[in-house]
């Protein structure tokens, strides 16, 4: 399945059911996963999968909130939407028809830019009401469905729409300009004013030999092809050419390209500010991270601005890994951009990951250690003390390291077990760097 640099907004004037056409959509996601313990995931945006096809969707209603009036506010919401999206969703109320709110909404985006926009009437349930969908022809859009949240109407056809409508994503360019797979692709993550553009600056900057920029549009990432020691690199800039915006609509839809960026890289480096560490936002794009299963490198920038009488490595080591341990695989360092202090570790990591992710264990000594480590664990067991039999196991797939377990019962592995599996895996092999995924199955079952 391919990646997704593409976002499709949902605007609308208040209460014609943004929020609900955007949990019918997501609903229909083939693959949902599983939140990671300790992060909060944000519900207003979601990644969906259509004819082979795949975007980001944002319920601008979550963002925006719900004003009684087509204020300033909302029409600077909707001038973002315009400038940041790819696709624009214009949901009208069907019990209202086309309102005076509805029109100003349509001639702000007429006149802000030229994104393909879907027009949808909502709480149209049955075809009989119909007819009031003339009136959404008079916004003088070509593309207008009927569709109903509530019942789950046309939403195949509006979802067709999108497909047809979504322009190529940017990864393309890659074919286009002939970029082997053998480069490795890093992305440069995280919060606004963290550092991304100066660490950029810094690597890109120092003594190596600059290939190529492949430039997008001012709100896509910057990739930026180099060559270290022979190796080639492409560096996935996910701060771009934004310029900082009073509201705070732009960092959210910078928020969401970071997930599409990361989305087209082998490794994240996800950069935190020394002097906040842990924050809401770094645990949302890690989560994505290994969600994704893309190599992960913690990099803590402005060093240099701590005092350090007061702080220090280890401290600071100690209180990610108690306030993410979701990330106890990934290495963490300590830099600069202003100074230049340990950028030297970063590319050496970033290669040292890319290898670690494409290693694969033998199945027969895969096999033969985990035997001769399970041996001496106490296997889980139910409360009628059935116990875990594990019959075999493979490796499945390298990227990320992932090992199916065939036991006599899936039901009887708890998280603790699965974790001590994880971590006895890791000793089998040098996956630093990395998440590993792990399934359980049951015996007959492929």
């Amino acid at each position: 399945m391919s990646v997704s640099n593409n976002i499709v907004a949902i605007i609308g004037r208040p209460n014609v059911g943004k929020s609900s056409l955007f949990n019918r959509l997501l609903g229909r996601r083939e693959a949902i996963v599983d939140d990671v313990p300790g992060v909060t995931r944000d519900r207003i945006y979601g990644e969906i999968f259509y004819n082979d096809k795949n975007f980001y969707l944002i319920d601008t209603g979550g963002i925006f909130g719900e004003d009684d009036e087509f204020s300033a506010g909302i029409k600077n919401h909707v001038a973002e939407a315009v400038n940041e999206c790819d696709l624009i969703i214009l949901l009208l109320d069907g019990h209202d028809g086309v309102t005076n709110s509805d029109e100003e909404i349509a001639n702000f985006i007429r006149k802000s830019g030229n994104k393909p926009v879907i027009v949808a009437m909502n709480k149209l349930d049955d075809v009989k009401h119909d007819e009031i969908l003339n009136e959404a022809y008079s916004l003088g859009f070509e593309n207008v469905v009927a569709v109903s949240a509530l019942h789950k109407r046309n939403l195949d056809e509006l979802l067709n729409l999108i497909s047809e409508l979504l322009p190529q994503n940017n990864f393309y360019a890659d074919e286009e300009n002939n970029i082997n797979d053998s480069v490795i692709k890093f992305v440069l993550a995280g919060k606004p004013n963290v550092g991304k553009s100066s660490l950029l600056n810094k690597i890109t900057n120092s003594n190596r030999s600059l290939v190529s920029p492949i430039a997008g549009t001012t709100r896509d990432p910057i990739d930026i092809l180099m060559n270290v020691d022979g190796e080639n690199f492409k560096i996935i800039d996910t701060a771009g050419l934004r310029k900082k915006s009073k509201f705070n609509d732009l960092e959210y839809y910078s928020f969401v390209r970071t997930l599409a960026a990361i989305d087209r890289a082998d490794v994240a480096v996800l950069l935190m500010d020394a002097r906040e560490i842990c924050t809401d936002q770094d645990k949302k794009i890690a989560s994505h991270v290994i969600e994704k299963g893309k190599g992960l490198i913690i990099a803590l920038n402005k060093w240099d601005l701590l005092d350090p009488q007061k702080n220090n490595a280890h401290d600071l080591t100690e209180k990610i890994r108690d306030e993410m341990p979701f990330i106890n695989f990934a290495p963490i360092i300590f830099i600069s951009a202003l100074n230049g202090r340990g950028l030297n570790k970063i590319i050496p990591l970033v290669k040292e990951i890319y290898i670690n992710r494409n290693k694969r264990i033998a199945t027969n000594i895969l096999n033969r250690l985990m035997r001769d480590v399970l041996a001496f664990d106490r296997l889980p067991s139910d409360k009628r003390g059935r116990a875990l039999k594990v019959y075999y196991c493979v490796q499945a797939e390298n990227v990320p390291p992932t090992f199916i377990f065939f036991v006599n019962d899936p039901a009887l592995v708890n998280n603790s077990f699965e974790n001590h599996v994880k971590n006895k895996i890791r000793e089998l092999e040098n996956f630093s760097g990395n998440p590993i995924r792990v399934f359980w199955r049951g015996k007959g079952e492929e």
